[in-house]
């Protein structure tokens, strides 16, 4: 008897064996299971509901029932009853073991040493019909599953046919709709045609019938004017006797006049030879004139260079009124000799080329001899206390013009409080105590205005700021009330400086920087110290940019002007006495001076040669100055001095720094060439 082949079976479970049943592959992504009712999902879809139709059945077998089976059970096969059940026995495909055979062949003593009965025939004769029947039904599910799987592939390949027959239909449908559209629009189109072509001929209807009316109107008027023009018609042939007379007298005057216009003719033809001549002169001399500007702009730049780019003046403010009542009580009767008495002993020696100033002071020794010692310091130019601001000026005009030429130019006053640093940048209320800024900023608009007529066009921008506290403020804009944290950007390609959310005016005229300044100087912090009634506290920096092109000869600029007002160098013990406990006050001079230190670091970092690392970023002021103060700009300080006797000390130390800042070398200045 040959063996059946016995699916392998896999416990799931104590009571229940799920045969896998042999047949064609399924995919893997479909579920086996069947559901007891549909969703929503599967009716809509009749893909899904033919492929849970055709789903193979599970064959659970009851382990506990192995005979009795009708015909009718044949489509869901049970399994043979075994006898153990364990999670963990396999199922094998070989058929049960012979054993009645085995067992009757065994001698008696075998069977009496078995501790397990043996199974009987009738047993074993059960089994193998059970294996044969379940044979069987097995078939009958393979038959059953690959006559439901052609029916599934029929059903496939009508569904997919039915849906190529449904978008070839729904292709026809939406060309049939463009047509129907493309008629409908070309029918709208034709209409609206034909609407206007009988509105223009409506029109031209009206006009004709208007035409009509007035030609009628004008052959009546015809007619009147050609009855009054026979009654003028015969005087006017007794008036042609008189004129045919008069015509041959004009004719002879004619002939007169014909000669002198040849003549003219000629005139005006030698005239048309001169005026093109002359237009090629002016065209070479126009030539020239920009050739002479590129020569000028280069021999402007060569003598700054000669000057030094960074360069130092010095100026001594004189003696105020305020100076003397500080000192004294009795001012009128003792005013002169208080005003020698207070002064320091300075000198200038050097009457001509006003270069040098000489302060002198005198200590008493330990062993109470005096002791007397001079002090000598050489400068690019030393203004005296009876300088005005045009003198002043007019040694630093031309940097304003190397703005305009496209070059950085940075112009600060250094000096301790109450030196006269406020005056100098800004100035008074007239025109003769204008300060530096507004002069420096008349200059540019001059300078912008000569070059116009040589093809050069320019736009001027401005912009005011302070450092307080290392907090750059806007003097322009609502800074007290937005609260914007402004930050300072360098673009290495261009050389230029930009500040984040700050108020940059393009500027007009002169008389509109003049109000921004008065403006300014109304929100930058002041407070008052013991050196100075109204001191400022802060670093206020005016920027004007300056951004020029030639198309006649494609050249561009771009240029800028800082005009930097620092806040008084002070010692905290001076400046303040007894006011040490004001924590804001003292918070202020600490800044200012860690600063003006910081400035001091810079200008030795650009003395010294080598490629020695300069901290720009140690303050806010050397960040906002880093291409005002490298070799790529012009830089010029103007050192305020006090000649009171008891800033003498003060006076010595800003002398000193400013002799550091004379000694430095920049290298040559580059001009700021801006790409069109």
């Amino acid at each position: 008897m040959s063996r059946l082949p016995v699916p392998r079976l896999r416990s799931n479970s104590p009571d229940r064996i799920h045969a896998p049943i042999p047949g064609p592959s399924i995919p893997s992504g479909s579920s086996l299971k069947r559901k007891a009712v549909p969703d929503d999902g599967e009716e809509s879809n009749p893909l899904k509901k033919q492929q849970r139709l055709l789903q193979p059945s599970r064959i659970r077998t009851n382990l506990s029932q192995s005979t009795g089976t009708d015909s009718k059970a044949l489509t869901k096969p049970r399994a043979p009853n075994l006898a153990t059940t364990n999670r963990s026995t396999r199922g094998t495909s070989a058929p049960p073991p012979q054993t009645t055979a085995r067992t009757v062949s065994k001698p008696p003593s075998a069977t009496l040493r078995s501790t397990r009965p043996a199974p009987t025939l009738k047993n074993s004769a059960a089994d193998v019909g059970a294996n044969a029947r379940l044979a069987t039904q097995l078939d009958l599910e393979r038959d059953a599953v690959l006559d439901l799987q052609q029916d599934k592939q029929a059903l496939l390949s009508r569904l997919t046919a039915s849906k190529e027959l449904e978008l070839k239909r729904r292709t026809e449908l939406t060309i049939a709709s463009e047509e129907m559209d493309n008629l409908r629009k070309r029918y709208s189109d034709q209409i609206a045609e034909l609407e206007i072509n009988l509105q223009k001929k409506e029109r031209f209807l009206r006009e004709a019938q208007e035409d009509l009316l007035s030609l009628r109107r004008d052959v009546e008027r015809e007619r009147e004017t050609v009855i009054s023009l026979k009654g003028k018609l015969q005087s006017q042939e007794n008036a042609q006797i008189i004129l045919t007379a008069e015509n041959h007298s004009f004719q002879s005057q004619n002939t007169v006049l014909q000669t002198e216009l040849a003549q003219q003719s000629r005139r005006i033809a030698d005239l048309t030879l001169q005026h093109e001549s002359d237009q090629c002169k002016v065209d070479e001399m126009t030539t020239e004139a920009m050739e002479n500007e590129l020569i000028r702009r280069k021999l402007h730049n060569m003598v700054q260079e000669l000057k030094g780019n960074i360069r130092v003046f010095c100026r001594v403010r004189p003696v105020l009124s305020s100076d003397i009542s500080a000192s004294g009580s009795q001012l009128s009767e003792k005013a002169a000799p208080l005003r020698d008495e207070i002064t320091a002993d300075m000198a200038f020696p050097d009457c001509r080329d006003h270069k040098e100033i000489t302060l002198a002071s005198s200590s008493q020794s330990a062993t109470g001899r005096e002791r007397q010692e001079n002090y000598s310091f050489v400068f690019d130019r030393v203004f005296e206390p009876h300088s005005t601001q045009a003198e002043v000026f007019e040694e630093i005009s031309m940097l304003a013009q190397s703005c305009v030429d496209g070059y950085n130019v940075c112009i600060f006053a250094y000096g301790q409080t109450g030196s006269g640093k406020s005056f100098t940048m800004e100035g008074g209320s007239t025109d003769a105590t204008q300060g530096m800024i507004p002069r420096a900023v008349a200059q540019v608009f001059r300078a912008s205005e000569d070059l116009r007529s040589k093809g050069w066009e320019y736009k001027i921008e401005g912009q005011f700021l302070e450092i307080y506290n290392e907090t750059v403020n806007d003097l322009l804009g609502k800074y007290d009330l937005d609260g914007k944290k402004h930050e300072i950007k360098h673009d290495p390609k261009t050389g230029s400086t930009r500040v984040t959310d700050i108020t940059v005016l393009t500027l007009h005229s002169p008389t509109q920087v003049q109000a921004l300044l008065s403006s300014a100087q109304s929100r930058r912090s002041v407070a008052s110290t013991l050196m100075n009634e109204r001191s400022s506290r802060s670093h206020s920096v005016f920027t004007l940019r300056i951004t020029g092109s030639n198309p006649g000869s494609g050249e561009n600029c771009e240029g800028s002007l800082n005009l930097v007002d620092l806040a008084g160098s002070e010692r905290i013990n001076v400046s303040l006495g007894n006011g040490l406990n004001d924590k804001d006050r003292v918070k202020e001079t600490q800044n200012i001076n860690r600063s003006l230190s910081a400035l001091g670091d810079v200008i030795s970092a650009l003395g010294e040669k080598g490629d020695k690392h300069i901290p720009y970023r140690n303050s806010k002021l050397t960040y906002l100055l880093q291409n005002s103060l490298s070799g790529n700009s012009k830089t010029l300080m103007i050192l305020n001095l006090s000649p009171l006797a008891s800033h003498l000390n003060e006076s010595l130390t800003s002398l000193r720094f400013a002799t550091k800042v004379n000694n430095t070398t920049l290298g040559a200045a580059r001009k700021q060439a801006r790409s069109s």
